[in-house]
């Protein structure tokens, strides 16, 4: 028997890996444009963008938004 599926379509999903997929997606300037927080557009890197997300709730969730948004539209044009 398989364990139930989660319906949270973030589940197994890392911080990290939605920053470094966002990151190769949009690249760190149209990234700092579309979610426009310091550690994105000032001397950008993984690791501090990931200090700052995991202590700032509304920029993680903004973040996580636009990872979703990036899957859609993935999805929707069969990529």
């Amino acid at each position: 028997m398989t364990p139930p599926s989660s319906r949270d379509p973030l589940h197994g999903i890392t911080l990290e890996m939605m920053v470094n997929d966002l990151v190769a997606f949009f690249g760190w300037d149209e990234l700092g444009q579309r979610i426009s927080i310091r550690c994105f557009a000032s001397d950008p890197s993984v690791n501090s963008s990931l200090k700052f997300l995991r202590k700032t709730p509304w920029a993680r969730e903004k973040v996580e938004s636009l990872y979703l948004f990036v899957q859609r539209e993935r999805k929707r044009q069969g990529v």
